[in-house]
């Protein structure tokens, strides 16, 4: 989230909030595909993580990233804690340890998302290289301790670190030491935001296992192929998991909205002012009855800045935001894209998907969810594994893909993207098994290896 929403429209009534949420349903000739993924800066003499202030810090990066390319700085109490293009729509922002995250604009086909990381990863080598700093992608830091895990001046972040061990015991964890790559896709009406919900809650624990590249933490391996995942299993739990209502008859834009009400809020910002209402109740605000901020009324920002606060495997604003894969190198990153586009833009494939889930009962899919951070794809489900399920969803989306028909400039389709996703399946081998394997035959056991043969 490189910036927060500065909407004053005042919202009186819950059915406001459910059309502000209606309202992202486009035609399909309008849908669009948005990356956003993030990455570990360190200093690649000592491997130590990037700071944000001093002139070799993250702040300095993003100016020389504003005068490369041109983009509006955002601060935060007069620092730079972002970009955005004001033109094509992207962002880049900083997470809360300092992960480097660029939110992609929204584009067309899955080779304009691959031609915008080539951009990126480019750009961000041409600021940092001279500064001695690297960057990489997994899902968790592998070696810094949360003690060593620099803070970025984000004031949201500092409300969200006091709220956080309140409500679960990996909440910093998940805030300072974890990067993803997730994909926002669009619907064309309720039903089909219902649909796609469904279809991406189920098939979101298969995601995990086949992008699962966090299987070191606090420099070692602890038996996890993705600590991100399992990390997430104890965050905040009220905000987060696999929302089983939505399977619920009934579902939609006003359960949806109803559920987010009930989260409870972190901040309202005024101003540039962010107040510290954590643990209060959005509703109160509705009535005008906070009382963190007595007599202040909803806002369009509120709202808006609410539902960044929620943290679902599969979240719903105007878009729909797939959150289920680790951070990884830059071929998984054009794969998740590809697959859940290919799944969910096609309507076979999406018709496919659903029937592949519809039968999956609420115990099994959190039974998914539970073990795909240890086992990954060997994860046993019913009478296979959830490669088994793995294979058949890239299969599908290979087909919606296809039927897209989008070419590049070598006239190859969009299912070029997938093949890191074939190779996963066809090897029954994570990014995360051939880290461990690595570690073992090449490495010596030196975690800290991995920044020197996997930086990007």
């Amino acid at each position: 989230m490189a910036r927060d929403a500065t909407d004053s429209t005042i919202v009186e009534s819950r059915d406001e909030l459910v059309d502000v949420i209606a309202s992202g349903s486009k035609p399909k000739a309008q849908w669009r595909i948005g990356t956003e993924h993030e990455k570990f800066g360190f200093y690649t003499d000592d491997l130590t993580p990037v700071p944000y202030e001093g002139p070799r810090g993250i702040e300095r990066i993003l100016r020389l990233m504003e005068g490369l390319l041109g983009w509006q700085p955002i601060e935060d109490r007069g620092l730079i804690i972002g970009l955005v293009d004001p033109i094509g729509g992207g962002a880049i922002s900083l997470e809360p340890g300092g992960q480097f995250e660029l939110s992609g604009a929204p584009l067309e086909t899955i080779h304009q998302t691959c031609r915008e990381l080539h951009a990126h990863l480019a750009q961000v080598r041409q600021c940092a290289e001279p500064l001695g700093i690297g960057f990489i992608g997994l899902g968790t830091s592998p070696i810094w301790s949360l003690a060593e895990t620099p803070v970025m001046p984000k004031s949201r972040y500092e409300i969200m670190a006091r709220y956080m061990p309140k409500v679960g015991t990996r909440g910093l964890d998940m805030m300072f030491r974890t990067s993803t790559v997730q994909v926002n896709l669009d619907f064309s009406d309720e039903a089909d935001m219902v649909k796609k919900m469904r279809v991406s809650l189920a098939l979101q624990p298969i995601a995990t296992a086949l992008f699962a590249n966090s299987p070191f933490i606090d420099n070692a391996a602890n038996g996890l192929l993705s600590n991100r995942a399992e990390i997430w299993r104890d965050t905040d739990n009220q905000r987060s998991g696999l929302i089983p209502f939505a399977f619920e008859d009934g579902f939609g834009f006003e359960r949806y909205v109803d559920w987010a009400l009930d989260v409870p809020m972190y901040f309202v910002k005024r101003g540039d002012t962010y107040h510290d209402v954590a643990g209060q109740s959005f509703r109160d605000l509705l009535k005008g009855e906070l009382p963190g901020l007595p007599g202040e009324i909803a806002t369009l920002s509120d709202w808006n800045n609410h539902l960044t606060t929620l943290f679902p495997d599969v979240r719903l604003k105007k878009y729909i935001e797939m959150r289920g894969a680790d951070a990884g190198p830059w071929r998984p990153l054009t794969a998740l894209p590809a697959l859940w586009v290919g799944l969910l833009y096609d309507q076979p494939s999406l018709d496919a998907a659903w029937e592949l889930v519809k039968d999956w009962t609420v115990e099994e899919r959190q039974a998914l969810r539970d073990g795909v951070p240890r086992t990954a794809l060997s994860t046993p489900f019913r009478n296979h594994t959830v490669r088994d399920i793995a294979r058949e969803m890239v299969q599908i989306a290979r087909r919606g893909l296809t039927a897209r028909g989008y070419l590049n400039s070598d006239g190859h389709d969009e299912t070029v993207y997938l093949q890191p996703l074939e190779e996963i399946v066809a090897s029954g081998q994570t990014l995360a098994e051939r880290l461990l394997h690595e570690c073992r035959t090449e490495w010596n056991g030196d975690i800290s290896e991995v920044f020197r043969r996997h930086a990007y």
